[in-house]
């Protein structure tokens, strides 16, 4: 969702890095929210804090398959000389209708089964001989094989203190009590605690719908012949996997050729299921660069605030960048450069904040580090650019990672950081303390 239109400049305005950024999430706005059942709202963002409606677990339980006695009732007891007590019957986990404990007596309970009133702890089987009258066991019989085990006597071959193997009511979460605040990202331990205190459905804004998009003539989809001068198109596949990586619903748009009427046509289709679009490619100042003719004029009078604005950025690689909205609804949409390291490294910066913003997130960037930087020589950087160069980070140290080239895929594939050179540095020797981006 977009509010604002996008600031524009000059032609030759040379935009930074925080520039742009600031000014794609001023315009995007998070999603509305909406309310969904439990499991269609996993990854999505909690819109309001979620207080329990009843303790958890509601009733004291036991933790372990045994015996349910008084404490006074084993003391003292050993192999030796064991104490014996009359089993006055079953309680099963669901049970409602609880035996009383007397002196000398025991329950026989299985775990998650309610405390029987008068029993004060818990004897695990192993304790026991089960019934059987033959020295310690390691389990249970089934009741269906052994009805007897819920009468006659058993052995306690060990004392056991108050409250032992007994998890008492309350003791997770005390009705009233904040479960989760607003902002958490629902992930299985959250819907299995919203389950848990019996909520159904909760109300999130929910995940972005990104549609992505390269464009080029010369590509072609995996798995195709290539003919001379073509190559495959792999922008569209790892964008899609960033948009789903940030927590968005992606959906990707094989190559479209460089022709203008039909890279509108083809956004217009999209359009329906788009929350933002990621174009890639035909963003430069190139004859063929296909997105910026067919975008550049698609704000119009009809559509007041709409429109793209074409880019240059100081930075290096993703110098040029676009950035607006398209259609009734104001789409928010990003144009990021074809080469794959630059697309890359410009949906990280720019794209995956603009996800994590439509997701009601606060938190929308990935986590910074400083790092002793390892090189084999000193790393140049051009004046006045900000550079992000791929790197391995462990440890606290980083290594770049191949060149600093926008088409080096195998060397972006080991990458686990992106390290940052200021746009005032030109040089960095190794040893030098840089900041990175962590990327995992």
């Amino acid at each position: 969702m977009s509010t604002a239109a996008p600031r524009t400049a000059g032609p030759d305005h040379l935009w930074s890095v925080d520039e742009h950024l600031d000014d794609i999430l001023a315009t995007v706005r998070p999603l509305e929210p909406i309310e969904l059942n439990l499991l269609d709202a996993q990854g999505c963002v909690l819109v309001d804090d979620v207080t329990v409606p009843v303790s958890l677990p509601p009733f004291d339980n036991s933790s372990m398959d045994g015996y349910a006695v008084r404490v006074a009732d084993v003391a003292g007891a050993s192999e030796q000389y064991p104490a014996a007590l009359e089993v006055v019957g079953d309680v099963a986990a669901g049970q409602a209708d609880l035996l009383q404990v007397g002196p000398g007596q025991a329950v026989r309970i299985m775990t998650g089964a309610p405390l029987p009133p008068g029993a004060e702890t818990v004897v695990p089987v192993e304790w026991t001989d089960g019934g059987l009258g033959e020295g310690p066991v390691a389990a249970m019989r089934a009741r269906s094989s052994a009805p007897e085990g819920a009468t006659g006597q058993v052995l306690v071959y060990r004392p056991a203190e108050a409250r032992a193997h007994v998890r008492a009511r309350g003791s997770d979460v005390r009705a009233g009590d904040r479960a989760l605040e607003a902002g958490t990202v629902l992930g299985p331990p959250q819907i299995s605690l919203l389950a848990a205190i019996g909520r159904g459905r909760v109300r999130v804004r929910p995940r972005p719908r990104v549609v992505v998009m390269s464009t080029g003539s010369e590509l072609v989809q995996p798995e195709g012949e290539l003919s001379a001068g073509q190559i495959y198109d792999s922008n569209s596949f790892s964008l899609t996997a960033c948009a789903r990586d940030a927590g968005a619903i992606a959906y990707r748009v094989g190559a479209v050729a460089d022709d203008a009427d039909t890279l509108r046509d083809t956004i217009e289709d999209q359009l329906v299921r788009a929350d933002l679009m990621v174009t890639t490619g035909g963003v430069s100042v190139g004859a063929y660069d296909v997105v910026r003719e067919a975008l550049s004029s698609v704000g119009d009078e009809d559509e007041p605030g709409s429109g793209i604005d074409f880019r240059k950025l100081a930075m290096q690689p993703g110098k040029p960048q676009g950035f607006g909205s398209i259609g009734p609804d104001h789409t928010p949409l990003l144009a990021l450069p074809g080469n794959p390291v630059s697309s890359y490294v410009s949906f990280e910066l720019f794209a995956r904040p603009a996800i994590r913003t439509l997701m009601g997130l606060t938190d929308v960037h990935r986590p910074r580090a400083r790092a002793t930087l390892t090189a084999g020589g000193a790393l140049s950087s051009p004046r006045g650019r900000r550079q992000f160069l791929r790197g391995r980070y462990a440890d606290g140290e980083v290594t770049p990672v191949g060149g600093a080239g926008s088409h080096l895929v195998a060397a972006l594939a080991r990458a686990n950081a992106l390290i940052v050179v200021p746009e005032d540095t030109e040089s960095v020797v190794s040893g030098a303390d840089v900041e990175v981006i962590l990327l995992g």
